[in-house]
């Protein structure tokens, strides 16, 4: 099937293609209520949907989607477990997980395994769709105060482990890239970032790409938790 494309804001602009989102969660009822929801919102389309963390793999492989919104509580392989599979991919999708609680163990765990972020499940439909532009987009969604929350709540045994680690890492990036981490940690977007630090937002593309492969993380989340498990945010 071919994919829907947006019409682009500019007459001579090519089409955009619209965000393909893959649903997983175990309620039938959630399923069909995002559906419904994400149908009406142009640039996006649901491309499928599976109701166990177990089916997510093979649906990610027909379906292609760019972003996967995850229940993190499934019976049989919950949304954690299934994050960690996914972003072990080459063609990884951007995973964001879905939860009732805002300051959950297993939210942060999930972010740590790859999540690009997390919504609660009574979030404002327009909140969900900006949620996901943004991860397809490859900028953060998740605030520093949540971050923050999320880390002071949860008792984190591996704390100094983390923060020794993350440490290293940092220690071994240069003066520039060590400014951007610091202001992915609190939240800038690529924009904020370059007007903060005077460079061109392609500039501050390509020193998040090298942040990436240098911090041996995934995406900005994963930058963003570095940043503050080494207490620099």
């Amino acid at each position: 099937m071919i994919d829907p494309v947006v019409p682009a804001a500019a007459d001579d602009a090519p089409p955009v293609r619209a965000i393909r989102v893959l649903l997983v969660d175990d309620d039938p009822l959630v399923r069909s209520a995002l559906s419904m929801m994400l149908a009406g919102a142009p640039g996006l389309r649901v491309v499928g949907e599976v109701a166990d963390g177990a089916q997510a793999p093979a649906a990610v492989a027909a379906h292609r989607p760019d972003v996967v919104l995850m229940d993190i509580r499934m019976p049989q392989v919950d949304g954690l477990t299934a994050t960690a599979r996914l972003r072990e991919r080459d063609d990884a999708p951007s995973v964001i997980v879905l939860t009732t609680f805002d300051a959950d163990a297993q939210v942060l765990q999930a972010l740590r395994a790859g999540a690009s972020g997390f919504l609660l499940k009574d979030t404002p439909p327009a909140e969900i769709v900006r949620a996901i532009e943004l991860v397809a987009a490859g900028e953060a969604m998740l605030s520093p105060t949540v971050t923050r929350k999320l880390i002071a709540h949860v008792a984190d045994p591996r704390a100094e482990d983390r923060r020794t680690r993350a440490e290293r890492l940092l220690a071994e990036l240069t003066d520039r890239e060590r400014e951007v981490a610091i202001a992915v940690g609190a939240g800038r977007s690529n924009a904020e970032i370059g007007a903060e630090l005077h460079m061109s937002v392609a500039t501050v593309k390509a020193h998040v790409s090298r942040l990436l492969q240098k911090l041996e993380v995934g995406n900005r989340v994963q930058i963003a938790l570095l940043v503050h498990d080494a207490e620099l945010a």
